[in-house]
């Protein structure tokens, strides 16, 4: 099992990190700055505003549901035996490119200030008509940043989900990928797809997550991914100790004949459970997630979506993750099988794509309000607001173009995230140095 070891692989990351810090490409992001009239000091949102969790607008309960043994097993005897996240990356043969290979376009959706250190970009063939919406690392998974002596970066892809919209994808689209990145290697990362499920028919077959992808946290074994599936949003949950392989090369998912296809991929992560949101009330949903180790017990995040015209402010929820050893990477839930926040917030900050929390303050990534723009990254506590800076306007639009979700890798210090084909980090260091 993965855990054993774990004290004896943190020397090597130590080790590691320190390659990293002596490798890391400085980024220089080619963009055109909007004007300072769109980001002004009138435009911070201020302090958050602490909420009790038990109060109507902080109360956001998730209620755990957990695919039968019986399901997984019957799936499992069908499909062969299961395999780790170590079989996916030995199949990880696509290159991403380096930074020097990204196009000009590729590059102009980096932040501005601070620059990303280091920056990817995939390929064409195998994204096109995707739209990229989470991240999560190896990082989240454990406190060392290795799994079984991998670096591994996820990233999830949404099929033709609408440019920018939370609001779900299309009839008859909307397929869910992650490419599991192998990291290793700094400068050289390959990828492979696997394609997320959801078992059906007592485990004789198995449905795609037809849903956008807009946050991923990896922690302990469990992968948890917001979704949004017609008028029901839920955490779903999946095993990153139980990955199937797919049979058969074919645009299908599911049982086939001669076997199991997973539209074209070589793996399938069929989920193993799921928290879901009460129904009725108002429409309060974890839009993106993020891991926060700066607590006791580790927990998860959430933030909301508020479109920058809606007529109430965005809230923030922390869950704590569970201690138990019998329910690895899950949520404390009381005797009823609910996970309640143990925090809440309400922040002014609206269109938030990225969320992250480390000790009292609070990252968020608020998207680009035009095509080609550029996203602000607020810093946030209960005692006010920042923003980094950027150009000779002093303009706030100094983020990412393509908004995404943010993942804090505790043990290099760098925050990963997203805009498009391009998969970026930067230390968080030199993001809270730009807010002072």
């Amino acid at each position: 099992m993965k855990h054993r070891g774990r004290h004896r692989r943190r020397r090597r990351g130590r080790a590691l990190r320190a390659t990293l810090a002596g490798t890391a490409l400085a980024l220089t992001a080619a963009a055109t700055l909007i004007s300072a009239s769109q980001a002004t000091v009138a435009d911070a949102p201020g302090a958050l505003k602490p909420v009790a969790a038990s109060d109507e607008a902080g109360r956001l309960p998730l209620a755990e549901h957990r695919v039968p043994g019986r399901w997984l097993d019957r799936l499992a005897s069908k499909m062969g035996r299961p395999v780790g996240v170590g079989a996916v990356l030995e199949g990880a043969d696509r290159p991403l490119r380096n930074a020097a290979d990204c196009s000009t376009a590729e590059k102009r959706s980096l932040p501005v200030e601070p620059a990303a250190t280091r920056a990817y970009c995939f390929g064409g063939s195998d994204t096109r008509g995707w739209r990229a919406g989470a991240v999560t690392t190896s990082g989240d998974a454990d406190d060392d940043g290795l799994w079984g002596g991998n670096r591994v970066i996820l990233s999830g892809w949404t099929r033709g989900a609408a440019g920018g919209s939370m609001d779900g994808p299309a009839p008859g689209q909307g397929l869910a990928k992650v490419a599991f990145v192998d990291a290793n290697d700094p400068g050289a990362l390959r990828y492979t797809w696997a394609l997320l499920a959801v078992p059906v028919d007592g485990g004789r077959d198995y449905r795609g997550l037809v849903s956008p992808l807009s946050g991923m946290v990896w922690y302990q074994d469990k992968l948890l991914v917001t979704t949004r599936e017609g008028d029901r949003d839920a955490l779903y949950v999946y095993d990153m100790d139980r990955i199937q392989r797919a049979t058969v090369e074919s645009d299908a998912v599911g049982r086939v004949r001669g076997g199991w296809a997973a539209h074209g991929h070589r793996f399938v992560l069929p989920a193993v459970g799921s928290y879901t949101l009460p129904r009725g009330g108002d429409s309060s949903r974890p839009a993106t997630v993020s891991l926060d180790r700066s607590t006791s017990p580790d927990s998860l995040v959430a933030s909301e979506w508020v479109p920058a015209d809606g007529d109430r402010h965005t809230r923030l929820w922390r869950y704590a993750l569970s201690r138990d050893p019998a329910r690895s990477g899950l949520l404390t839930t009381d005797l009823s099988g609910e996970a309640a926040p143990v925090e809440a917030f309400e922040t002014k900050t609206a269109d938030v794509r990225g969320v992250l929390a480390h000790r009292s303050g609070w990252y968020l990534d608020r998207a680009a309000g035009s095509p080609g723009g550029h996203g602000t990254l607020w810093r946030q506590d209960t005692e006010g607001a920042g923003a980094p800076e950027c150009g000779t306007d002093e303009t706030r639009h100094c983020w990412s173009g393509g908004s995404g979700s943010l993942s804090y890798w505790e043990a290099t210090g760098e925050v990963w995230s997203q805009s498009g084909r391009t998969l970026f980090a930067l230390p968080l260091t030199s993001i809270d140095r730009a807010l002072d």
